[in-house]
């Protein structure tokens, strides 16, 4: 779940936001449909340093030899992610925050069709995702990569799917990155009611991955 995100807050406010230093390797622009595989902003804190930098969304393990080895890994289970080998190292050491300004969900219809909607946060901020980040280099080629954290779905997501990706709160921020002693397993839980504004159905055109624009997140009409 959780495999489309929209980025339309510019990278400046984000770094604002976050309090952190802005590289010079982010993407670019208004973003509408972003797919795993593509770059994302991505919040580090490193030896009491705050960083805002590019990383792929697709997390890379050690082990593979190449960056398509094995399976596309987007999501980590908060159930499981201390346990499997692939991301108990990230989760106690490189943990990070992902910004998005919305997501998508699919339910399956009433013929098994694909429905989307949209997700975004009732205060209009940027949600917070909790993620975990991998450095991998092999054979000359160097990736930092990304997947986010999800959890059992909370009354946000109105029955739309089962889980929902871990949304933090600013005063967590501290604890997610590190900075403030240990004990960040707390904070794998589902949005509190409220947090999440009301989804809204949007055009199945976003089941694309070419498709682009700000039509996606348009609700659709009845």
């Amino acid at each position: 779940m959780c495999g489309r995100l929209t980025i339309t807050h510019p990278n400046e406010a984000l770094a604002a936001l976050f309090d952190a230093v802005m590289g010079n390797d982010l993407p670019q622009g208004a973003r509408f449909n972003v797919c795993p595989t593509q770059p994302l902003a991505v919040v580090t804190s490193e030896g009491g340093t705050r960083r805002l930098r590019a990383m792929r969304w697709g997390f890379v393990p050690a082990w593979y030899k190449t960056p398509t080895d094995g399976p596309l890994i987007i999501n980590a289970r908060s159930d499981t992610v201390a346990v499997k080998p692939a991301f108990r190292e990230a989760v106690r050491t490189r943990r990070c925050i992902v910004p998005a300004s919305g997501f998508y969900e699919w339910q399956a219809g009433p013929k098994g069709e694909r429905l989307p909607w949209y997700f975004t946060r009732a205060d209009g901020q940027p949600m917070a995702l909790a993620g975990i980040w991998q450095h991998w280099e092999r054979d000359g080629e160097a990736i930092d990569s990304v997947a986010t954290v999800t959890t059992e779905a909370g009354p946000g997501m109105a029955g739309v799917h089962d889980r929902e990706p871990v949304i933090l709160e600013p005063a967590d921020w501290p604890l997610w990155l590190g900075e403030a002693g240990h004990g960040a397993a707390v904070l794998m839980r589902a949005t509190a009611r409220g947090v999440l504004a009301r989804p809204w159905r949007v055009d199945a055109k976003v089941n694309s991955n070419r498709a682009s624009g700000p039509e996606l997140i348009a609700p659709l009409e009845a």
